[in-house]
């Protein structure tokens, strides 16, 4: 595997953690803590691959400028400044929510998994979008 091979391991890394939170999710619907935890732990495990994958490209690579011109430019634009916002601000969120529910504060877990999961999902989503419009529209 080469540097050039990057984008689509962090887009594939990306989906999966999006599979593991929608899992996650149900487990914990259904009262499964213990698959809940583990889905969980494995969307954190994902996304930190993830996260080591797109800094070695980019350290290496740098930014790819979208080529694309319009209507889906601006789309494109869009979906990107919402992603890094919030890439920015889910890395703690994330963290935080499952120390809490490592260290058994469900309540405090809870009120915050409400406002991380959706925004998580949102990001890792988003990422495979971004990978789409930016390697394989273009």
């Amino acid at each position: 595997m080469g540097i050039s091979d990057l984008p689509a391991l962090n887009a594939s890394l990306n989906a999966l953690s999006a599979v593991w939170l929608t899992l996650g999710y149900i487990c914990i619907r259904r009262g499964d803590r213990v698959n809940h935890q583990r889905a969980m732990l494995a969307a954190l495990g994902t996304s930190a691959l993830f996260l080591v994958s797109y800094v070695t490209y980019h350290a290496n690579v740098g930014s790819k400028p979208f080529p694309g011109q319009g209507a889906i430019r601006w789309i494109y634009v869009t979906i990107l400044f919402t992603h890094i916002v919030l890439a920015a601000v889910i890395l703690p969120m994330a963290l935080v929510t499952a120390a809490r529910g490592l260290r058994k504060r469900f309540d405090r877990h809870v009120s915050l998994a409400r406002w991380t999961l959706p925004l998580w999902m949102y990001v890792s989503v988003t990422g495979v979008v971004i990978y789409v419009m930016l390697y394989q529209m273009y």
